[in-house]
């Protein structure tokens, strides 16, 4: 298989594309490129990709990752000529991220994270493509005592037994698959670890707290903190997020696991007064108990990430009054499918 495309643009895969960061990525990557889109919507939703659908360098595949796909059989996609070109770059990001009902999901989760890892590697091993996984901030575990950045040289430790362990020590695991496929198979491997990211396309009433807030500040509702008064986090707009991605992926060579977040800390408290003064809300915040899904995570080390050219760009009020202009333009499609 050529190590470049023999046409004129890339052919590109992107799982979990219909997903909240996936749908920005495959918006970006469609401005020179050829993608094609795998979801399922189990925790994404189908409005993310309605204005892709039109564009004839995209496509969509509504497949679960955890089966052994083949590409090369799908007659809608005989436009992308993946016989001839093959792909030329894999982005991973197919994984249930879902708050409120990540116990319904455990078991998609781990499946995602382990068989899943594997048919999209051989997927790359196949074609020779460059691969991202994106992983996360939490494969370093809790915060730590002194509130040091996490860099990228350091692990973490936590219980892998927990009901977080399909997610937790299954990104581990997904990061672990991905060095011994580029060992064996020489494959060009980069990973992202995305920490807490935010912005429009989240789905609602999932647990995702800045929608949540914009949505019940907007009707006069308790915004609600599923934590206490000291819960902090940081938090990174989505593009800056997308922009980060491709540049790891455009490096020559891989530069090892990269922190792709913020390292300004900020209480989510503070973040729910400022939508509530954004939206001119009355409403008042609460407290609630902390989700499964939800923990204090730390701060990433950027010193790797700006080494690669990329900085956070977008301000958390820029990011604010963006992702309050698209929850008030699409309330009613935000609510997440799986809703019962």
């Amino acid at each position: 298989m050529p190590d470049a495309p023999i046409f004129e643009k890339k052919n590109i895969l992107v799982t979990g594309g219909a997903g909240f960061i996936g749908s920005f990525l495959c918006e970006r990557l469609l401005k020179d490129n050829k993608v094609i889109c795998v979801d399922n919507f189990s925790t994404s939703q189908p409005a993310n990709i309605n204005q892709l659908l039109k564009n004839p360098d995209f496509e969509f595949i509504n497949a679960d990752i955890s089966q052994v796909l083949d590409f090369e059989s799908y007659p809608e996609l005989e436009r992308f000529k993946i016989k001839f070109q093959g792909i030329q770059e894999i982005y991973h990001l197919a994984c249930p991220t879902s708050p409120k009902k990540f116990d319904d999901f455990r078991h998609q989760t781990l499946l995602a994270n382990s068989v899943g890892m594997r048919n999209v590697l051989d997927l790359a091993v196949k074609y020779k493509a460059r691969f991202f996984q994106a992983s996360t901030s939490v494969i370093y575990g809790m915060r730590p005592e002194d509130g040091h950045p996490f860099r990228e040289e350091e692990f973490g430790a936590f219980d892998h037994l927990t009901p977080r362990g399909c997610y937790d020590e299954g990104k581990r695991f997904a990061e672990t698959a991905c060095i011994t496929y580029r060992d064996i198979y020489n494959l060009d491997i980069r990973i992202g670890r995305i920490f807490r990211t935010y912005g429009p396309r989240q789905p609602l009433r999932d647990g995702h707290m800045i929608p949540d807030f914009v949505m019940d500040a907007i009707d006069g509702r308790e915004l609600v903190i599923y934590g206490d008064e000291n819960f902090r986090s940081s938090l990174v707009y989505v593009t800056d997020v997308v922009d980060g991605i491709m540049r790891l992926m455009d490096l020559p060579a891989d530069p090892g696991p990269v922190n792709i977040g913020s390292d300004y800390d900020i209480k989510l408290v503070d973040v729910a007064k400022q939508i509530l003064k954004m939206t001119g809300s009355q409403s008042s915040i609460v407290f609630r108990e902390r989700l499964p899904f939800m923990r204090d995570l730390g701060l990433p080390d950027l010193t790797r990430a700006k080494e690669t050219g990329w900085i956070p760009l977008v301000s958390l009020e820029q990011g604010l009054k963006k992702s309050i202009e698209y929850t008030v333009a699409h309330k009613d499609i935000l609510s997440p499918r799986f809703d019962k």
